[in-house]
């Protein structure tokens, strides 16, 4: 089985919007928002819309900070993470799902490793983001095909 987990990282003054997760084997846990792909939607779409559910914050993708894939048993899942522009933040967040959100920097991430529910997989990410190792959008083609044009 295949998953793609999409999502997003927001810089701000230096420091990086996380998540604490609220459910589930990772209760209490913090992670970048992110989430799986939804079936007819592009990542953009996907990632921006996971960190608005996330978080509350409504951002832009403006290019791609990493790529990473983690292979178990039975399981193959491929991460997907953009750089976010703020657009607006509306305060509110799913606490069902989302327990608090808070910025951190990249010292305090590292301090809190034990405390990551990735145990410090997207660190990478973080710092490729803090030195500006971004790849812009268009390196990916994205087009959407409607049915009746596939069938002609």
């Amino acid at each position: 089985m295949v998953v793609v987990v999409v999502g997003g990282i927001l810089e701000i003054d230096g420091k990086f919007l996380l998540v604490q997760e609220n459910k589930g084997r990772w209760k209490g846990t913090w992670n970048i928002p992110a989430g799986r792909l939804e079936d007819n939607e592009s990542f953009i779409e996907g990632a921006e819309r996971e960190f608005f559910e996330e978080t509350g914050y409504k951002v832009k993708a403006t290019g791609i900070v990493d790529i990473l894939n983690r292979v178990y048993d039975d399981v193959n899942i491929i991460n997907i993470l953009l750089d976010m522009d703020l657009i607006e933040n509306n305060g509110h967040y799913d606490s069902l799902e989302i327990a608090d959100i808070q910025f951190y920097s990249i010292d305090e991430i590292i301090k809190m490793k034990n405390q990551l529910r990735a145990d410090g997989f997207y660190l990478n990410s973080l710092q490729k983001k803090l030195k500006k190792e971004i790849l812009p959008l268009n390196i990916i083609q994205n087009s959407r095909y409607h049915k009746n044009l596939l069938s002609s």
